[in-house]
């Protein structure tokens, strides 16, 4: 029996929960958590999707994604692919690790955004080391949200929950805080069980445009770059290889974990000063 299509949108908001097989745990230690959010931190630059928090347990994850013109199927099996390839080989197994395909509910109003992130943030608490602090866990966004610690990844954009507690940091902190540890309440724990519907959560946020045609990515490269089309479609060329890894990195080549050199390059040039803006200068510019 075919699986039921997902309902999702591209500018909505997730709660996306990933979960392992039955018989294997998903982390295995520090390292393995390390290496999951490094890959969530990979593939945003390359998506632009938001993260609005997460929690990554033994043998499940919980984020709140912000889609922002993304496709969600596309970023969550870009990670997860990712990390089971990692998994396997630096555990020496094989076979599949997660649980079927990753579950998401879009996030259809503020109350419930409000309850899912303080529901996420308090996961920790069934650790018995965490129990009346789990803003101390390592692999909760938690102690950012708090004021705790920098966010190492440079992942979680907090603004947008935190702004609805207060309106300066202190007040928001503290109120955030009391959400969080009064989120053991059964009613809220049964409000946030998973069932996949068709709404959606809009407020000010800025969706980026992304059904954009190849052939304007192409014209942007070649203007960016000083390239010619001719030039660009040499197969031998060094000269253009970054012109080239843009390109393919503009256009979003990167799915059914078949990541091209091209679009390993690619990523990497975001961590350069020269190329880190311009997948947003290209929607801005498309945009206007």
């Amino acid at each position: 029996m075919p699986r039921k299509a997902r309902e999702k949108t591209h500018d909505s908001i997730y709660h996306i929960m990933a979960r392992s097989i039955s018989e294997v745990d998903l982390f295995k230690g520090k390292d393995d958590k390390k290496k999951y959010l490094s890959l969530v931190k990979k593939y945003q630059k390359l998506y632009k999707f938001k993260v609005y928090g997460y929690c990554l347990m033994d043998n499940h994850v919980h984020m709140i994604i912000d889609a922002n013109g993304a496709n969600i199927s596309d970023v969550m099996h870009s990670i997860n692919f990712s990390y089971a390839l990692y998994f396997n080989i630096t555990h020496k197994r094989h076979g599949h690790l997660f649980q079927d395909r990753f579950k998401s509910k879009i996030i259809d109003d503020e109350n419930y955004l409000f309850a899912l992130s303080a529901y996420v943030h308090n996961n920790p608490t069934d650790i018995r080391k965490y129990e009346d602090c789990p803003e101390k866990y390592e692999f909760s966004s938690l102690a950012v949200y708090l004021g705790l610690r920098q966010d190492p990844y440079e992942l979680v954009e907090d603004g947008f929950i935190m702004g609805m507690f207060g309106d300066n940091k202190r007040v928001a902190r503290e109120n955030y805080r009391k959400l969080v540890y009064m989120c053991n309440d059964e009613k809220i724990i049964e409000d946030i069980e998973f069932v996949d519907e068709p709404t959606d959560y809009r407020s000010e946020r800025r969706i980026l445009i992304r059904n954009i045609n190849a052939d304007e990515i192409i014209k942007f490269i070649m203007a960016k770059m000083g390239v010619t089309k001719m030039k660009l479609r040499s197969k031998n060329s060094k000269d253009v290889v970054e012109a080239k890894a843009l390109l393919v990195f503009m256009m979003g080549n990167i799915t059914q974990g078949r990541v091209s050199m091209l679009s390993s390059i690619g990523i990497r040039l975001m961590d350069e000063e020269r190329y880190g803006g311009i997948v947003e200068e290209f929607l801005n510019s498309y945009a206007s």
